[in-house]
């Protein structure tokens, strides 16, 4: 799959910092049974690469990893099964090295400049993050004016009440939320609530 394809999947990313100890498989389920295959997996925590391989055995699921930086992590994705990767940020290194890999690639931008660099690598799907920290809806409306073609998934800070509205937006083709998953104490069945209401929001 592309990265275009990926971002058309389903409204809601799910961004997930998994921490404690869970059936990450079954996390898995309950997402794509909810109707949101796609499933970030940020690699801040120590379980994130346990995870992804886990939540990769779950038909449906489309597994990548978050908050990739360097080169290190990226390998380390790629060898877990990432079938994507997401950066906070925009970097030649590391956006060469995944654009070498062959794998979809979504680096946060923030800025015209980081949407230009992008551009000249041959990026034109980016993260918009931190989202309502960089200016909210105003700002990327701004931004995404000079830059036609460029479709977003904005990330960091939106709400179950604000998504609908970030939806709206011609240049937005989903968003990442924070809130489907909270920790370990969550019942899997609230997930899967919670990600229906969420798979909805696209209008």
């Amino acid at each position: 799959m592309s990265i275009d394809q990926i971002m058309r999947a389903a409204p809601i990313i799910p961004v997930l910092v998994l921490e404690g100890e869970a059936d990450w498989e079954k996390l898995a389920y309950a997402f794509v049974s909810g109707g949101l295959p796609v499933l970030e997996v940020t690699l801040r925590t120590p379980q994130a690469l346990d995870a992804i391989r886990a939540m990769k055995r779950v038909p449906g699921a489309i597994v990548g990893a978050g908050t990739v930086v360097n080169e290190r992590q990226l390998d380390e994705a790629v060898g877990a099964g990432s079938e994507f990767i997401v950066s906070p940020g925009l970097t030649e290194p590391l956006a060469k090295a995944v654009i070498k890999s062959g794998t979809p690639y979504l680096p946060g931008v923030a800025t015209a400049g980081d949407i230009m660099r992008g551009l000249d690598l041959g990026l034109d799907r980016f993260k918009f993050f931190p989202a309502e920290a960089s200016g909210g809806i105003p700002a990327l409306k701004s931004l995404s004016a000079p830059f036609g073609n460029i479709r977003f998934c904005p990330t960091g800070g939106i709400r179950p009440d604000t998504a609908a509205d970030w939806l709206a937006l011609p240049s937005v083709l989903c968003v990442g939320g924070t809130w489907l998953y909270t920790g370990a104490g969550d019942a899997f069945e609230t997930v899967t609530e919670q990600a229906r209401t969420a798979q909805a929001l696209r209008k």
